[in-house]
């Protein structure tokens, strides 16, 4: 009987280490599984699988929202100040990164952005420019979308020039058709197939833009300035391919008195700043560029007049930074021709103040710590990788826009894509773009959800 009961209790013991061996077998294959969906949400783009599997098997949602937003650097504006000036108007670029776009991909973001600047009317249908260069005239450079918004008296008004560059890279990924084909594809498992043509959508974009087609993406980056910086709503070609012949005597008006603001998305963020440094040094050595046009366009050497430029270099140019990814594709780059010489091209009493191409350029640089491609910029960046004829100035704004969530009562999990492609979707990063902060015109939003700390020289 007592050999009976000691064999029961031994059995007993061993059922429950198997018991716990399975569990402790079942939990290492949930995290695994947690692992792997998140690299599948990551890597697939799939918001069926975002909203749907992982939201049912994983998240736990917090109940109160706790995520960070803490702005350090200088106050800014946003856009709402300059939408009721007397004269000229505020005009917006919008440059994309990774990943092929069509052209319209801005709209629901834009949306978002007229509501929180309370512009709920618009002039007409959207223009479509199919964009050129003389430097490059059997090119087509991508497509320019114009819309314009405006408030319901037409007292406020907002110009959006939507640039889409995916034009240019999409021949070259055209070399990754095989891999996506149905004649190779099939022999993937499904998920795995879901995360290659991810990646081949979107990891050739910075190797492109490395090469010969960088030019071609910064010529398009110039245009799209061009048009914007010459020409006002009424102006523009409803659509059809044109080129935007330079920045003349007659354009001195629009410059004096418009306002430029650039928004741009992870890549969009190294073509914005490289788009800049060009037209740059096109402005200060346009012989170098414009020695390689035709003779019969020679002319366009004079396009950009002196008194135009002395105009230009009194603007001050806000750029907010999606996603920043400015430090880590700066990883094998040659530095601008001018770096390290802020005091000498931004101060009025430096030596080279006359040869400055802005009087400020302000970076408002967006980065998720959950956003695997995203990276803050440090104070010293500017003076030693950005152009000091720019005259760059840098506010961090470090936001989560991706929800912390716990799984298994493991804290802290955050879905890396939406990380990444967030920002345009979250209220407080719309709010700071229309609204700024550090100013009287800062929203309750960003006055109750952010923390501002203000750095000076």
């Amino acid at each position: 009987m007592a050999l009976q009961q000691r064999t029961e209790s031994r059995n007993h013991r061993l059922t429950h280490k198997t018991m716990m061996i399975n569990a402790y077998h079942s939990s290492i294959k949930i995290i695994g599984l947690i692992i792997f969906l998140s690299i599948a949400i990551f890597l697939s783009g799939c918001a069926s699988i975002s909203k749907g599997v992982t939201q049912a098997l994983l998240e736990k949602a917090e109940s109160e929202d706790t995520r960070i937003c803490q702005v350090q650097g200088k106050p800014f504006a946003g856009i709402e100040p300059g939408l009721g000036k007397k004269e000229g108007e505020t005009k917006v670029l919008m440059v994309h990164g990774v990943g092929d776009h069509i052209p319209g991909y801005s709209t629901e973001f834009l949306e978002k952005l007229a509501k929180a600047l309370n512009l709920n009317s618009r002039s007409g249908d959207s223009k479509n420019i199919t964009l050129a260069a003389p430097l490059f005239p059997d090119q087509s450079l991508g497509n320019l979308r114009i819309t314009r918004l405006l408030n319901e008296d037409a007292s406020k008004k907002l110009t959006f020039y939507e640039l889409t560059w995916s034009e240019i890279s999409r021949p070259e990924k055209a070399l990754l058709a095989f891999d996506n084909s149905g004649e190779h594809e099939f022999r993937r498992a499904r998920i795995n197939s879901a995360l290659k043509k991810f990646s081949n959508d979107t990891t050739p974009d910075p190797i492109i833009y490395l090469g010969k087609s960088r030019q071609l993406i910064l010529a398009a980056f110039g245009q799209s300035f061009c048009w914007m910086a010459t020409q006002y709503w009424q102006d523009l070609p409803k659509d059809g391919k044109h080129v935007c012949q330079g920045l003349g005597d007659e354009h001195i008006d629009k410059l004096s008195h418009d306002d430029y603001v650039v928004i741009s998305h992870s890549l969009g963020s190294r073509i914005t700043i490289d788009g800049f440094q060009r037209i740059a040094d096109m402005l200060e050595n346009p012989e170098k560029y414009f020695s390689l046009l035709p003779e019969d366009q020679q002319k366009l050497k004079t396009a950009a007049s002196t008194k135009a430029m002395e105009v230009l270099r009194n603007k001050h140019i806000p750029v907010f930074m999606l996603s920043n990814q400015l430090p880590v594709l700066q990883l094998g780059r040659e530095l601008p021709e001018v770096v390290g010489q802020e005091a000498a091209y931004c101060e009025p009493e430096g030596a080279h103040y006359n040869q400055r191409m802005l009087s400020e350029t302000s970076i408002i640089a967006f980065s998720d710590p959950n956003d695997l491609l995203s990276y803050g910029i440090s104070r010293g960046f500017s003076e030693k990788y950005l152009d000091s004829r720019l005259c760059p100035s840098i506010t961090n704004v470090t936001i989560n826009v991706a929800k912390i969530i716990n799984a298994f009562d493991v804290q802290g999990l955050a879905n890396p894509l939406e990380a990444h492609v967030g920002y345009t979707n979250d209220e407080r990063v719309v709010a700071l773009i229309a609204n700024g902060i550090g100013n009287p015109n800062t929203s309750p939003l960003i006055k109750e959800r952010c923390e501002f700390t203000k750095i000076t020289k």
